[in-house]
């Protein structure tokens, strides 16, 4: 995700924009139940790290073609590769319907929410934010009440370190 330029290299590996891994799980009728969102580089090791701290060991992955993807058999999930070649086609197979809503759902929120943000920076921040909202979305009643609750347990911290844009991995 990030910003559009005519010029440079399109899709993954582009230079103006920032990797993230995003996995959803569905419901039988292929309905989008919960979302994981990591900013992660697409390599097989930082697939198998989000994999190991993410997914479920029984879980049944279905991915684009990119080899990285195949890491999540490391913890026993087992994995469908499917290429998709890209291109407005691609995201009309029934397999990614949850995914591509849930993504497009993402960038609507955070380009409705943050009219000019920087996304290099703060992926970390939104991701989990969209992600907070989304897996909470079923018992909004609760939101408020664990916002509450998670900001008074929190510590007083100095402005200039909660302005911070460090990376808590």
């Amino acid at each position: 995700m990030g910003g559009e330029h005519p010029e440079g290299k399109r899709g993954r590996g582009s230079e103006n924009k920032v990797a993230f891994i995003a996995a959803v799980q569905t419901t039988d009728q292929g309905q989008a139940q919960y979302a994981c969102f990591s900013r992660q580089a697409f390599t097989t090791e930082a697939v198998a790290i989000f994999a190991a701290k993410s997914l479920a060991t029984n879980a049944q992955v279905v991915s684009d073609g990119l080899w990285c993807f195949g890491a999540v058999k490391i913890i026993g999930a087992e994995h469908e590769r499917i290429v998709t070649g890209g291109g407005p086609d691609s995201v009309k197979l029934p397999q990614f319907k949850a995914i591509n809503t849930v993504l497009g759902n993402l960038k609507t929120a955070l380009s409705g929410t943050y009219h000019a943000f920087d996304f290099a920076k703060y992926a970390h921040r939104y991701l989990a934010e969209v992600q907070y909202r989304f897996n909470r979305r079923f018992n909004l009643a609760t939101i408020l009440a664990r916002l509450v609750c998670a900001a008074s347990l929190t510590p007083p911290r100095p402005a200039q370190l909660s302005r911070l844009a460090e990376e808590c991995r």
